[in-house]
Order: structure tokens, then sequence, then C-alpha cells
């Protein structure tokens, strides 16, 4: 080690950008990271760090061109060509060169993997970090947030090999963390790898600001009326969010309401859209999808819009629905009890055997709207006394399991296995 005033962390993975989950978790362990002392460094395919601490490299993207066809030829297929294959390792062996010369360039004593090293949307880099670190063992974390055999899409393909050895790899320098006890178990059942368990974390030792004179507007941007309920879908439009039984929550609840679903598609196409749209016009509910207007940062649209950001949002809400089929933890489960908001949750298995014991109080919804569901959305919703109690009760179970101090004291004792401090 040298003798400089603080250690170097470089993170690493295909997209820092935006408001997905992994973009936002790495954001909170970069914020641990510096009070512990050290400064933080990123590489990817996109990034939107600062840009004297970032290392964009095209080819680490997912949606890089050539990682796309390699995906088409490797997933949902059952050999592949030789071509194919020396592709991969032309790409490899460039990605390889990239991240030494990351390395070299900031000085770096430990790599973050941010899911590189466990969901094969780029094959090549998985393989060349696995290299690298095979090559120099130099200390590292493999933050996993999906694992390839969650995802059906990638159970049928011709590169078991490859996933084997690098989605993760077992080396001894690299520490593994997963954000629930089930991945916990999978990991070690299918490769014999021992994780920590780090849940995802927010801030609840520093409450959100109340809204301000720049989102006082929302509302009314939004079309929402005074006496209208405002019901918010945080989430992208994709199948595994379940949107449909939000919108059949809404329209059996019988009360002047509005869904709002504030993401896009995003990677996996526009149909599952077109179906909560059809779906929504057949059950009567006014459902909006604002996504154009709702990004990580204020400022304005094309047209002249006002940009609003999710804090922006969850202040002027009355409720918020997470009918989800699966989620790797759930940060829009977080964010809700964060704002101190209302929550309607399908028992997905994380939510189920994670969330659930701590003791939360919600509406659940056994994979599908019942009506006792019914009955107590319209009972929170008719009783503030009732509202303001769970939501209190909410937040200071999540303050005591999911607050930033969490994680600052498991990333401490991480770190000191990494350095042998």
């Amino acid at each position: 080690m040298s003798g400089r005033r603080t250690n170097h962390v470089g993170f690493i993975t295909t997209r820092l950008a935006g408001t997905d989950g992994v973009s936002l978790e790495t954001a909170k362990w970069a914020d641990v990271f510096e009070k512990e002392g050290f400064t933080c460094f990123y590489m990817a395919g996109e990034l939107d760090r600062p840009p004297d601490r970032s290392f964009l490299v095209e080819e680490a993207h997912f949606r890089h061109p050539a990682i796309e066809d390699i995906n088409k030829e490797c997933f949902g297929v059952r050999t592949r060509k030789p071509s194919v294959t020396r592709k991969i390792q032309q790409i490899k062996d460039r990605l390889k060169e990239q991240i030494y010369a990351f390395i070299k360039k900031f000085d770096l004593d430990i790599l973050v993997s941010e899911n590189a090293l466990c969901i094969p949307l780029n094959l090549p880099l998985g393989l060349a970090m696995t290299e690298v670190l095979s090559e120099t063992g130099m200390p590292a974390i493999a933050h996993h947030h999906d694992f390839f055999w969650e995802r059906q899409r990638f159970l049928t393909n011709a590169v078991w090999e490859y996933l084997n050895m690098a989605f993760p790899p077992h080396l001894p320098s690299l520490h593994h963390v997963v954000i629930n006890s089930s991945a916990d178990n999978q990991l070690s059942l299918r490769t014999g790898i021992s994780a920590n368990i780090i849940p995802n974390v927010m801030d609840f030792d520093n409450p959100p600001s109340s809204a301000d004179e720049y989102s006082d507007d929302v509302r009314e941007a939004l079309g929402i009326e005074r006496d209208e309920l405002f019901v918010l879908q945080p989430t992208r439009v994709i199948k595994r969010k379940g949107i449909e039984h939000a919108v059949e929550l809404v329209s059996r609840l019988g009360m002047k309401a509005k869904l709002v679903i504030s993401h896009a598609s995003g990677d996996e196409g526009h149909e599952y859209e077109k179906r909560v749209r059809d779906y929504s016009a057949i059950m009567n509910v006014n459902t909006l999808f604002v996504s154009d207007i709702i990004g990580e940062y204020r400022g304005t649209t094309d047209r002249g819009e006002k940009i609003y950001t999710l804090a922006d949002i969850y202040p002027h809400t009355d409720l918020v629905t997470y009918p989800s089929d699966f989620e790797g933890f759930g940060n829009a489960f977080l964010e809700t009890i964060y704002f101190r908001k209302p929550i309607v949750v399908n028992t997905y298995s994380i939510y189920t055997i994670d969330i659930k014991p701590k003791g939360f109080r919600v509406i659940e919804l056994e994979g599908y709207v019942t009506e006792e569901a019914i009955r107590q959305t319209r009972e929170v919703m008719g009783n503030p006394k009732l509202r303001q109690e769970m939501v209190d009760h909410n937040y200071k179970l999540a303050r005591r399991y999911y607050s930033y101090s969490v994680l600052q004291q498991k990333l401490k004792n991480l770190i000191s296995d990494c350095l042998g401090t």
C-alpha cells in the first residue's frame, strides 16, 4: 500500500446512469466508501458520474451493437458458431486491456463489480473481469443484484462454460455480496460460494425535505384534481411489475382516482405497455404514462414542460402500488416508506422472506386483487389517523433495518476483509 491519504476504489459495470437499481445502489455504496476515506472512480459503457472520475468504455455497455449481436447468438439457442466464440474472445481481450488501463490510470486498490459478474448482459465484460482478477489477485467485491438463473431468457443458452466460469467466478481475492437471503442460499447451493447479505438501503437517518415551490404544482401538471386520489406506480412498464393489478385495484376502489406510472418501458420492448393501456381502457381507469416529465434531475422538456424528480412526486402521492411478481429486493418499497406513504404490495418472494418478517404494515395482494385488499385500501384512504400511524411505524422499522448506517457497518467490515486491516 502506498502512503497516500486515501485509498482508491473502482466501480465497474455496464451502465452507471439514470435511475435503475444498480446505478442508484452504486451511488449509495460510493457515498459510504467516501465516508470511509476512499476516492471513487467509475468504468462503464455509459456514465453520468464526474468526468474526472470516469473511464468510459463503449463496449462495456450491454446495448453496444457488438454485445447485442453476441446475446442474440448465445441466448435462446443451444449451440454457437465458432465465429461468435472468436468475437467474444476478441472483445474480452479489448475489455481486459481497458480494465488494466482503468486500474493503472486511477491507481486503484479495490475493484467493485456492480452486477457485471452475475447477470450475463455483457459476456465479454464478465470474462474480462474474471481473468483480470485471476491474473492480479487484486482485492475485489462483486455486488450481485440479479443472477442469470433468476431470468428465464438466460436459461436456454450456448455459453454454459462461460456462465460457470464467470457468472459469478469463484476466486480467492473476490468477496461476494447479495441483496437478499434467497440469493445467498442459491449462490451457495449452485456454486459453493459464501456471500455477505447487504440489503438495499436509503438514508432514513435524514428524512426527506418537504415539498418546495418548484414541485408545488405537481398535481396540476399531472391533471389530478384536488378531490382525486393520486395513485403512483413508481416503476418501469415491464411485465414482472404486475401493473394490471394496480389498474384493477384502482378500478374496484370505486373512488375518483388517477393511476400515474413514473417510468418508461425501458429495455424490454413496448408490448406490455400496450397491454396496460388496453387493460386500463377496459377497466375504465385513467392511467397516465408520464416518464417524459419525470427524470433523475429537474429541468425542462423540449416542449418547455417542467421535469420533476421522483422526490418531487412522492410528497403529493396518496397511495403507492407495487404489485410486482418478482424483485431482487424492492427499491420502490423503501422509497415509499422513506416518503411516508401507504403502499399496496404483491407478496413477491423476497418481500415475503426478508421484508415482511420485520413487521411492516402494508396492504398485501396474494398474487391477485382481493376483496380484503380493496377493503383495507378504502379504510386507509378514508382514515388519516390510521394512515399516519402506518407510515410512521414503517419509517421507524426501515430506519432500524435499511438505513445508511446498516450499509456503512457492513461495508466497513467488508473493506477490512479486502485490505486485511
